[in-house]
Formats: C-alpha cells, sequence, structure tokens
C-alpha cells in the first residue's frame, strides 16, 4: 500500500518546513556518524551537530506544523459543520495510514532527540565547548586552565557543580554571554570574582574534604635577582597548612579560617577584595564575636549597616585554583629553574622582566620585542653571543612560550587584573587582614607574624645558606642590603610581579 501524505500536510508551507527538517535531520545523521568514526571531530562539528542543525529541524517542524493549522483553516471555512473533535477510524486506510505515519514518525523523532540531547547536554559541559568555542574571550582562562593543577577537572564541575538546578541557571546565564560575545559586548579582561558563582564549599568539597587534616608541608623556592650574575637565592619554608600534629583537625594552621567550628566574616571596599578594612570572628561553639577594623581605613557605621558581610572560604584565598596568571618575576623564575633558560646568559632575569613587563597592543608584538633580545646580546656581549648563540635562542623561546601563557593583549589581561591572594610576596593576599592595623574594641590585634603561616628553615646563595629547624626557625634576611624597610612596608609595594 502506497503511503500517501495527507492532505492536512499537503500545502506549501509544510512542505518546505518537512523538507527543511528532513535534510537537517539527514545532516544530523551523518556527521554523528562521521564524528563516531573519527573520533570528536573538533568542536565546531559538535556545534554544528547537537545545537545548530537541531534547531534548524526543530524550526522546520514548526513551520510544517504552522502550514497545517493554515490549510486547517481554510477548510475550516469551506465546511458547513465540524465536529468538536477529529475522530480516526482505523478501519479506513487514510486514517490508518495518517495514524501510522504519524506514530512512527513521532518515535524516531523522539528516539532520535533523546539520543541528541544527550550528546547536546555532555557537548555544552566539556571543557571544548567551554574554552574553545569562543576563543578570543575564553583564550586566557582556557591556557590557563591547561596549565593548572585542575587540568583534568572539567570547567562546570568547579563552575556549575552536581545537580539540575544550578545546570538550568547556568544555561540561562550562558544565553547573554552568548548575546555578549556575539555582539562584541564584554568586559576586556572578563572581570573577578565572578558575581553569583556557586559558593565554594558546595564545589570544592566534593573533592577537597575538610575533615582530611593537613600537617605542616615543606616547600622549596629558588629566586634569581635582577643583576648581571642572575644570583640565586634559595628559600626554605615549613609551610603551617595544618596543625603540627594531624589529631588536632583545624585548630591551628592556616586552614583554621575554614574550621566549621568558627565563621569569619568581612567587608571587602571593593569588588576586587583588595582591602578588607571589616573582620568579625564568631566562635559558633561559645558564641562568642569580635570585630576587628583597619584603623589606617576604618569603614561608618552606616557603610557597615548597608552592606551584607560575606563569608570567607576556600575562594577568599584559593581564587585563582585553575587560571592562575603568573606575573614575569614568577614565570622567568620558574623558566630559570626547570633548565629553559641559562642563569649563565648575563643579565637575562632582568632582560626578560623588563621586556615581558611592558604593555603591548598585540600578542605577536610582544613576541616580536622579545625575539629583539638577540640583538640585545648581540650587540652588548658580542663574544658570549658569538660562542652561545643556541642558548640565547632557547631562553628567548621559553620567554615567549611562557609569555603567550600568562599574559593576553588581546584581552587586556595581565597578571595585575587578577589578583592571586595566597601567600603576600607580589599580592596583599594574607596581610588584607593580617597587618597590624586590624584592632578590635577591646585592643587585640590580628598580627602580622611570619611564624603564623610559615617558618624558615633555610635561605641564602647556594654554597653560603644559613640553615635553621623548626624548633629553630631563622629570622627572615632579604636577598638584597635593604636595612629594615621590609619590616616596615607589605612585600607586594615592591615587588608588584614584574619590572618597576
Amino acid at each position: 500500500m502506497p503511503i500517501k501524505i495527507p492532505k492536512s500536510m499537503q500545502n506549501w508551507g509544510s512542505l518546505i518546513g518537512l523538507t527543511i527538517a528532513a535534510i537537517s535531520f539527514f545532516m544530523i545523521i551523518v556527521l554523528f556518524a562521521l564524528s563516531a568514526m573519527i573520533g570528536e571531530g573538533g568542536i565546531y562539528l559538535g556545534l554544528v551537530t547537537y545545537i545548530l542543525l537541531p534547531t534548524v529541524m526543530l524550526a522546520g517542524l514548526m513551520i510544517a506544523l504552522i502550514g497545517i493549522v493554515v490549510a486547517a483553516k481554510k477548510s475550516k471555512k469551506k465546511k458547513t459543520k465540524k465536529p468538536l473533535w477529529p475522530t480516526i477510524d482505523l478501519g479506513y486506510s487514510k486514517h490508518r495510514q495518517a495514524f501510522f505515519l504519524f506514530f512512527i514518525g513521532t518515535s524516531v523523532f523522539l528516539f532520535f532527540s533523546l539520543i541528541g540531547s544527550y550528546q547536546a547536554f555532555h557537548y555544552t559541559e566539556s571543557v571544548q565547548f567551554c574554552g574553545q568555542l569562543c576563543h578570543e574571550v575564553m583564550d586566557p582562562e582556557y591556557n590557563a586552565y591547561q596549565h593548572s593543577p585542575h587540568a583534568r577537572v572539567s570547567c562546570v564541575e568547579c563552575h556549575v557543580g552536581p545537580g539540575a538546578g544550578w545546570y538550568v541557571r547556568s544555561k540561562l546565564s550562558g544565553l547573554y554571554q552568548v548575546y555578549s560575545t556575539l555582539t562584541n559586548n564584554y568586559p576586556k579582561p572578563i572581570p573577578t570574582p565572578i558575581e553569583n558563582l556557586r559558593p565554594a564549599r558546595e564545589v570544592c568539597e566534593q573533592c577537597h574534604w575538610p575533615k582530611k587534616f593537613y600537617a605542616h608541608k615543606l616547600q622549596f623556592h629558588t629566586y634569581y635577582l635582577s643583576n648581571k650574575e642572575n644570583t640565586s637565592w634559595n628559600l626554605r619554608l615549613v609551610i603551617k597548612t595544618g596543625p603540627q600534629h594531624q589529631a588536632m583537625g583545624l585548630k591551628e594552621g592556616i586552614h583554621w579560617h575554614i574550621n566549621p567550628e568558627v565563621k569569619i566574616e568581612y567587608i571587602a571596599e571593593d569588588e576586587r577584595r583588595r582591602e578588607l578594612p571589616w573582620v568579625r570572628f564568631t566562635n559558633k561553639i561559645t558564641g562568642q564575636t569580635v570585630v576587628y577594623q583597619d584603623q589606617d581605613n576604618p569603614l561608618s557605621p552606616k557603610q557597615i549597616k548597608e552592606t551584607q558581610p560575606r563569608v570567607m572560604d576556600c575562594i577568599d584565598c584559593h581564587n585563582r585554583p585553575s587560571h592562575d596568571f603568573k606575573g614575569p618575576m614568577r614565570f622567568i623564575n620558574e623558566a630559570i629553574t626547570a633548565g629553559e633558560i641559562s642563569p649563565d646568559i648575563p643579565e637575562i632575569k632582568m632582560m626578560a622582566m623588563d621586556v615581558c613587563s611592558k604593555d603591548y597592543s598585540s600578542a605577536q608584538e610582544a613576541l616580536d620585542a622579545i625575539t629583539k633580545l638577540q640583538i640585545y646580546y648581540e650587540e652588548n656581549y658580542p663574544e658570549y653571543y658569538a660562542k652561545y648563540q643556541s642558548r640565547i635562542k632557547k631562553a628567548i623561546t621559553s620567554i615567549q612560550k611562557r609569555y603567550q601563557r600568562n599574559i593576553f593583549p588581546a584581552m587586556n589581561l595581565t597578571w595585575n587584573t587578577h589578583l592571586d591572594h595566597i601567600g603576600h610576596l607580589n599580592y596583599m593576599g594574607c596581610t588584607r587582614c593580617h597587618n597590624e592595623t586590624h584592632v578590635s574594641q577591646s585592643g587585640h590585634i590580628i598580627r602580622q607574624d611570619c611564624n603564623l603561616c610559615h617558618l624558615i628553615i633555610g635561605q641564602g646563595k647556594p654554597g653560603m645558606m644559613s640553615i635553621g629547624s623548626v624548633h629553630n626557625p631563622l629570622d627572615f634576611r632579604h636577598p638584597q642590603d635593604i636595612d629594615e624597610i621590609w619590616k616596615e612596608v607589605a612585600c607586594s609595594e615592591c615587588h608588584t610581579g614584574g619590572r618597576m
């Protein structure tokens, strides 16, 4: 028995809509099979297969439906009497044919819709979708993410987390982001911290269980001075992440701030949380509350009353866990330590920091400027250049690679646009509160004591190091003779992360 198209679909609108839907459906099947054979098939293949073509197919079906409705209205005018509800009698071949055509078509459509929806869900949750689809916008975040400790953790696990509610919220938020990208109406750089981000404890603690207590941690740091010899300076620290003994839980150490028995709240002076002039400590067990105000920059009673304090969580210190944009001081030090840049090259630390700290209109302009370091050595150190030309070229390649990983002129993004609140060397970090100026009404001070967070057990030049111990730590000694200035000002006032 030949299959005939129902009369309700025998109109140009329905035929055009069905043709569009059929072509789209056929293309989806072909592209799906193609991606299955060759693997992922690229970010744009997924965009076309699971988002664009299904949208076109649905549009075609809607056009077909509109054609049916219009045709039905026209036929209604010709009929004098029409039953309230359509009747289906499978005894009639026309009814039977229309019914099975509808049943089979709907079943096939629903089956492939389930597969497509499942694939579309995973596609929109993928790292490639988040990081590569809007290449220029997300290029800095995607680059930094690939070299972070969370490089094996998908974006949505942190930015969305488990549960359907936050998934829906993220997709609704994504609609505006798509609009902003298409209209080129987005800020450069993307501002942080992100507004309305899911609470860190609901996300971070999926992996980082707060009841797994960490004892002290040993860290080795090697720095290189900006002089002709690139003099190295070693620092050996015992970081008091947790207490001296694991059995003490979160009662001591840096992670005391997230102890479930206490609550730390603060009011920030600006959206970037660089200054925290008001801090409140609450002991949940005893109910004791202590408020500290920055005596150098106090808030007025009106400001305190009108502002909702933020409860301190992981992100207030670990604010760059996956998107850490390092300054030239850090990434050049790391490159020298890793052996990518020879410390024997005269002035290489100083010259590299100088060229990487300048403002450029594009990444290519920056790379060209770094390449010109070769001319500097050719002119100023001709004998060294003639003998170690390959060493200098290797250093230039490393500087370019690390520059591209951390600084993005197209998005106006540098290490200073995205602060890192861990530590206190290049940013205020810990000293936002631990600065000796936060005082309670009773006169209690939030101390700026180095030994609260770490102990120095070794420092100095290689072969000339001073050695201490956990029970007999060393007093800090600045690599350069600056007298006692380092005690009077914050480290970040001089160490900006780049060339001063």
